[in-house]
């Protein structure tokens, strides 16, 4: 039993498995970078960088985000080395399979419904308190039970109903999802193209307002465990961290790429690099407009720019901008986490249906119900900080183990043609594990604890369906 649980897939067999998998091939490079830029810039500048700067790094969420962006250069290399070589969707769970085994795979596959699932709902939760913004120009005020978790942090009643706007939300994009990812992508590249736009003349406009003296202590002294400090740095590292899954989310469009091979490495890279430069530059200007105490708020960016009256203007062209970012996030996690699924149940690891392919869009039509539902109902009943904090948990595990599993398949198959091939593997991998495991220390230990119930769930699952029905067992 033992040795079948770590039986390895050979990278060559997911090609053919998913020649029967006939999704259309409509993303370019272009496509991809807008993709995964779609994926990064949503959560992370509009909502978590306002509460890990007022919350644990200070002005020092700048350094925040270099440190994560360190982190996503080496496994981004990873990653983009097993992409070209392994062109298929399933990212960092197909990757497991072929180097660590089927049991590993699950794991890092349960971890990537951690991260897709959980994070869309993070994001919708964020898309939540803008929406209320801008419904505050026009003088209405929804019911405060319906438009937020009746459960906290803790996991304790609040009196609330539901995140309903949230939930709409996710209902509306995965009834785009399910129509076709061409129009979900073209969608996807409007809304990139116009919320980058905003995100440029917010930096630009509040450049002129920031007051330097508000990044003075850039890094505050510490208060407590995770509060400021180094350690509170490297909190909000962690934190954001999340918000830097795009290149991601690529990966798992491989099967509908033009040319994988060439297309996935500069969809990655590239959506990488753009996003660090606006996050830094966001940080800067945020931090630089108000005290950071100030911004622990659920729209900490209208929080900054409402603080000068000068740019009192801009109020709403930042609640319109972080509307459309945060909705292209979901939109582009709900385009990913349907496809893991449905590789996952082409191993035989779920139940038939989740191979389903609809004869008419090309899209796992079953798996996006699925999805959108789930996500809508996490949205609806649980807070953003605990999705978050989840969501950083279950990336940081899952890049790791791509980190690990270039080293690995550099052994074991040493002659598999690989297009794209990381230099310095050994130094940018040993790196890239490191970083995710020094921020994955900065985690409490409460979402250890969630963590353990959902890697619970997880096995249970496995054991009870995916053990007794894998194909690599069959064969």
């Amino acid at each position: 039993m033992f040795k079948q649980l770590w039986a390895t897939k050979h990278p060559h067999a997911a090609h053919e498995d998913a020649n029967g998998l006939s999704l259309r091939r409509t993303l370019g490079p272009w496509g991809l970078t807008a993709l995964g830029i779609g994926a990064v810039i949503g959560g992370g500048i509009f909502v978590i960088t306002g509460q890990a700067a007022a919350n644990h790094a200070g002005p020092a969420i700048m350094l925040s985000f270099v440190l994560a962006a360190i982190c996503c250069a080496f496994c981004a290399m990873a990653y983009a080395e097993f992409a070209a070589m392994v062109p298929v969707s399933g990212s960092a769970y197909t990757y497991t399979y072929a180097t660590f085994g089927e049991l590993s795979a699950w794991f890092i596959g349960w971890m990537l419904v951690l991260e897709y699932g959980v994070s869309a709902s993070a994001v919708a939760v964020s898309w939540t308190g803008y929406f209320l913004s801008l419904l505050s120009h026009f003088d209405i005020h929804l019911p405060a039970a319906l438009v937020s978790a009746p459960l906290d942090a803790q996991l304790r009643p609040t009196g609330a109903i539901a995140n309903i706007p949230a939930a709409i939300l996710v209902l509306l994009l995965t009834w785009l999802c399910y129509v076709g990812i061409s129009k979900s992508s073209a969608m996807n590249m409007a809304m990139v193209v116009l919320k980058t736009g905003l995100i440029v003349l917010v930096i630009i406009a509040g450049w002129r307002y920031v007051d330097p003296a508000n990044w003075t202590p850039f890094i505050p002294a510490n208060e407590g465990p995770g509060k400021y400090g180094m350690e509170g740095v490297l909190r909000g590292a962690a934190m954001v961290f999340f918000a830097y899954i795009g290149f991601e989310a690529v990966s798992v469009a491989a099967q509908e790429s033009h040319k994988p091979q060439r297309d996935m490495p500069i969809g990655m890279l590239l959506s990488l690099v753009i996003c660090t430069v606006l996050y830094i530059a966001m940080a800067a200007v945020m931090t630089g407009l108000v005290p950071y105490t100030l911004l622990g708020t659920d729209e900490p960016v209208v929080t900054a720019v409402a603080a000068h009256p000068q740019l009192g203007w801009l109020r709403i062209i930042v609640e319109i901008g972080a509307l459309i970012g945060l909705s292209s996030v979901v939109l582009v996690m709900i385009i990913g986490q349907p496809r893991i699924f449905m590789i996952m149940g082409r191993d035989g690891l779920l139940p038939p249906v989740f191979t389903k392919i609809h004869p008419t869009y090309r899209t796992p039509h079953i798996n996006t119900v699925i999805t959108g539902i789930g996500i809508a109902l996490l949205a609806a009943l649980f807070p953003l900080d605990i999705l978050g904090e989840l969501t950083s948990m279950g990336t940081l595990i899952a890049f790791a183990a791509v980190c690990a599993g270039v080293l690995i398949l550099r052994r074991t198959q040493p002659d598999l043609p690989r297009p794209f091939r990381m230099p310095m593997a050994w130094l940018i991998c040993s790196l890239g594990v490191l970083s995710c495991i020094a921020l994955l220390t900065a985690m409490t230990a409460h979402n250890w604890m969630l963590m353990g119930v959902w890697t619970a769930v997880g096995f249970a699952i496995y054991f009870g369906y995916g053990y007794r029905h894998s194909r690599l067992r069959g064969k």
